[in-house]
C-alpha cells in the first residue's frame, strides 16, 4: 500500500485530499504545519510527500529543504496559479514536480501515481545483470536499486534526478529538446504545460551534484539550441 504524507494548513483542503486518495487504496498521513511535517517524514518513508508553500512554522521550501538533509522520497509542490517563482524554487530546494492551486484532484492523483510507477521499476526482477549497471568512464548508475556512483562516491539523487540522468545515460550521444526530456521524464500533462524551465533547473541541480565542474560538464552535454545529451 502505497504511503503519501500531504501537508497543507487548509483542513478542508487535506480532508478533501484524504479521501480521494484513500479512495484509491493508498496510506495518507496530514500534517498542517511545517514542524510536523518534518517530524512525520523523519518517522517514515512516504512514497510521496505532497506539500504545500504557504505554512504556519516552516514553509514549504523550508519543509523540502530539510527533508532533502536526509531522505530523497519524492516531493510534489502545491503552489500558487501563476506563481512561477514559487515552482522555480521548489524545484531549486528539491522538490520533483509541482501542481498549482486551484488543482483537480484527478491531476494530483495522476502525477503522484505517475511518480510511483517511475519508482516501481527498482523492483524489476528479470532484466540481464548487464543492464542494471551501466557504467559511462567514472559514473556508474545502477537501475535496478536506482543509485549513482561517481568513481567510488554514492551521489544522492531526487527521483526525477534519477529519471533524467537514467534516459540521457541509456541513450548516450542522442540530443533531446527540453520539450522532448519535459515529455519522456514529467509526463505528457507537463508536456502539455510547457514549462521546460523545469527542466533546466533539473539539468542545472544534476550537473552540480555529478560534474567536476559544473560549468564546463563532463557528462551531461548541451547541444546549443537544441538540447541536451549524454557524453562520458
Amino acid at each position: 500500500m502505497a504511503k503519501i504524507l500531504v501537508v497543507d494548513d487548509e483542513k478542508l483542503i487535506v480532508k478533501g485530499i484524504r479521501f480521494s486518495l484513500e479512495q484509491d487504496g493508498m496510506e495518507v498521513d496530514c500534517a498542517y504545519d511545517g514542524e510536523e511535517a518534518i517530524n512525520l517524514a523523519k518517522q517514515t518513508e512516504y512514497d510521496v510527500v505532497l506539500l504545500d508553500v504557504m505554512l504556519p512554522k516552516y514553509d514549504g521550501f523550508e519543509v523540502c529543504q530539510a527533508i532533502r538533509e536526509f531522505s530523497e522520497m519524492p516531493i510534489i509542490m502545491l503552489t500558487a496559479k501563476g506563481g512561477d517563482m514559487d515552482k522555480i524554487l521548489g524545484l531549486e530546494y528539491g522538490a520533483d514536480d509541482y501542481v498549482t492551486k486551484p488543482f483537480n484532484i484527478l491531476e494530483v492523483k495522476a502525477r503522484i501515481k505517475a511518480i510511483m510507477r517511475r519508482n516501481s521499476r527498482k523492483s524489476g526482477k528479470g532484466k540481464a545483470a548487464e543492464n542494471k549497471m551501466i557504467t559511462a568512464g567514472d559514473l556508474k548508475l545502477d537501475r535496478e536499486g536506482r543509485r549513482v556512483f561517481i568513481g567510488e562516491k554514492e551521489i544522492n539523487l531526487t527521483a526525477k534526478e534519477f529519471d533524467l540522468l537514467e534516459l540521457l545515460v541509456c541513450n548516450p550521444n542522442k540530443v533531446y529538446s527540453r520539450e522532448s526530456l519535459l515529455s519522456f521524464v514529467w509526463g505528457n500533462k507537463a508536456s502539455e504545460s510547457g514549462d521546460v524551465r523545469t527542466v533546466d533547473v533539473h539539468v542545472r541541480r544534476l550537473r552540480e551534484k555529478i560534474e567536476p565542474s559544473p560549468s564546463d560538464p563532463k557528462y551531461v552535454h548541451t547541444k546549443w539550441g537544441v538540447g541536451y545529451y549524454f557524453r562520458a
